[in-house]
């Protein structure tokens, strides 16, 4: 799914053009990432909860050279599905 399909649905479904529906997919997205970083949990109703969980630091191998490098301690976004949308997938 891309911002583009959601501003297509959004346009066909509320009659909007398409610049109107790109800047309310934005907003959406935006308001998503807001509440995200403000709250660090989300959640659609039926269709599932977005959270931001911490990472700790790591240590990790480079693929390519295979040495051990250092991984920093940071921030990752899960989503667990609702019961409701893993029936209907």
């Amino acid at each position: 799914m891309s911002k583009a399909f959601i501003a297509q649905v959004i346009q066909e479904s509320a009659e909007l053009t398409g610049t109107a529906a790109n800047r309310a997919a934005g907003d959406l997205m935006d308001a998503i990432v807001k509440q995200l970083k403000k709250g660090g949990k989300f959640t659609l109703p039926s269709f599932g909860t977005f959270t931001v969980r911490k990472t700790k630091a790591r240590k990790a191998l480079n693929p390519r050279t295979g040495e051990p490098i250092k991984v920093k301690a940071g921030k990752t976004v899960r989503f667990k599905a609702s019961p409701t949308l893993k029936k209907a997938v």
